[in-house]
């Protein structure tokens, strides 16, 4: 019987008679509140050694196999739930069994989202379905208008890899053709990409846009530089990001949303995750892949800032809160699943022990709600947004953090988190997101970033090194893996 049953059953008690749990609970809060504090956190640091000794243990090269195999059935699972109830369609809504399309015309994100997964998973069946539907069905010589974020990350992110993978030549085509039809969002008065394009007539649209979808196109951009030998792609996306940069605050960190033809911030609130967190990590990332020393000054410049003013120690773990990017004052202590990737690219950059506290706060995030809700409050530790989409990031940094510090406690924390996907989230079509992560509800929805990013990092976290070796390959935001190649 834990304490709410006991303290529940003494309500219908005389009032002068109280359980031993209560009385506890009650002497322990006419305590001064420092010396309260003080037990409290002594309270969770107990717990969590108990923990940390739990997750210390290794798991056995049987244990890594067969959680490998786990999440390669879970893809098959998914795979043969987009088979027979969306073929052909971007998605599958895995709830009502139908199929989704993001536009009037399907673009196989599933399948192209899907592909170099497949092949890093060694499932050589589904990859030969994936590219025989890309090579005979995708197209872009459509008249359609479309999001230029999610298309390069998505699709020609998707179609870069694969090619990268295979060495097959439609896929650069496939890449290239669309990368070009994208390149017409630039042409604002800034050289920030506008969020719309039609891919027919190249009419753009959606001048207010953000850090992240003007900044996240370098590796896809430069990479297409790379295999085309057109310099315009890798100079129009690392201008368009160094625009950003430029317009950085006194106390080097940006906003969250600006306008791409005045350079005026509409939203003055800063912070790692929506509409910023992939902007820092393509500047990042694009040193690693390319070796452009100015992209690694300026990701230098604003992670200095972000530890700084936005870096939070809690009992809990570590956080970034939100402040105004002018002035640095906190606007709300406000932290999500998204902003859960800031470990891995730490990791990559060299700075593993502020990586480590931040993924203690990363799985309190997790633990404490079933899965980890879209947004919380870490200092009230309170859900302000239960939704889980089936992101990625959290267990992203669990793989940067293993393979670098080979720390078991990262593969238990990524084993968790993955055996509750697999538990909560499975439908007979496939796995659905939550709604809500304490009622566990289910959402009509399995986004392809399922395939591309949330199974992909899962496998590799107990993969052997050599199924990618970070020395070789760099991930875009999409975890598509791009070969680093002499510039």
């Amino acid at each position: 019987m834990d304490c709410r049953t006991m303290v529940k059953r003494n309500k219908d008690q005389k009032k002068n008679e109280r359980s031993p749990c209560f009385t506890i609970i009650h002497l322990h809060l006419q305590l001064p509140k420092a010396v309260l504090m003080k037990r409290l956190t002594l309270l969770v640091v107990v717990v969590f050694i108990g923990l940390n000794n739990c997750f210390s243990q290794p798991l056995s090269r049987r244990e890594q196999s067969l959680q490998a195999e786990k999440i390669r059935e879970a893809c098959r699972h998914a795979w043969h739930g987009y088979k027979t109830y969306a073929w052909g369609y971007d998605a599958l809504k895995p709830v009502s069994k139908t199929g989704y399309n993001w536009y009037k015309r399907s673009f196989l994100m599933t399948p192209v989202d899907a592909f170099d997964t497949f092949i890093l998973l060694g499932m050589k069946k589904e990859a030969a379905e994936a590219k025989k539907i890309i090579f005979s069905e995708l197209s872009f010589d459509l008249d359609v208008e479309v999001q230029f974020f999610e298309m390069n990350i998505r699709l020609v992110g998707g179609l870069l890899s694969a090619y990268d993978l295979t060495g097959e030549k439609r896929f650069l085509e496939l890449a290239a053709d669309l990368g070009r039809r994208l390149l017409p969002v630039f042409n604002s008065a800034t050289g920030m990409p506008y969020r719309y394009v039609n891919l027919k007539t190249g009419k753009s649209r959606g001048a207010v846009s953000n850090p992240a979808e003007i900044g996240t196109c370098m590796l896809e951009f430069g990479k297409l530089t790379q295999y085309t030998k057109d310099s315009l792609f890798f100079k129009t996306a690392k201008k368009a990001a160094l625009e950003v940069f430029r317009r950085r605050s006194d106390i080097d960190l940006v906003g969250t949303t600006i306008d791409v033809n005045t350079g005026e911030w509409k939203n003055t609130e800063s912070q790692i995750g929506a509409c910023i967190d992939s902007y820092y990590e393509y500047l990042f990332k694009t040193w690693l892949l390319f070796g452009d020393k100015e992209c690694k000054a300026a990701w230098e410049i604003h992670n200095k800032a972000i530890l700084k003013r936005l870096y939070t120690e809690t009992i809990h773990g570590s956080y970034f809160t939100r402040v105004d990017f002018r002035s640095g004052r906190e606007t709300n202590s406000w932290y999500g699943a998204l902003d859960a990737f800031y470990p891995g690219i730490l990791v990559l950059s060299g700075e593993i022990a502020t990586a480590r506290k931040i993924q203690q706060g990363n799985f309190h995030m997790w633990t404490a709600f079933n899965l980890e809700p879209e947004t919380f409050d870490f200092i009230t530790d309170s859900i302000v947004e239960p939704a889980y989409p089936l992101r990625p990031e959290n267990i992203e940094s669990c793989f940067y953090l293993y393979r670098s510090t080979k720390d078991p406690q990262y593969q238990r924390m990524g084993q968790r988190m993955i055996n509750d996907i697999i538990s909560k989230c499975r439908t007979h079509a496939g796995f659905a997101a939550l709604k809500n992560v304490v009622t566990l509800e289910k959402e009509d929805s399995m986004e392809s970033f399922f395939f591309a990013e949330t199974l992909k990092y899962a496998y590799l976290l107990f993969a052997p090194d050599s199924t990618l070796d970070l020395k070789k390959w760099v991930f875009n935001t999409e975890a598509h893996p791009m070969k680093i190649v002499k510039w």
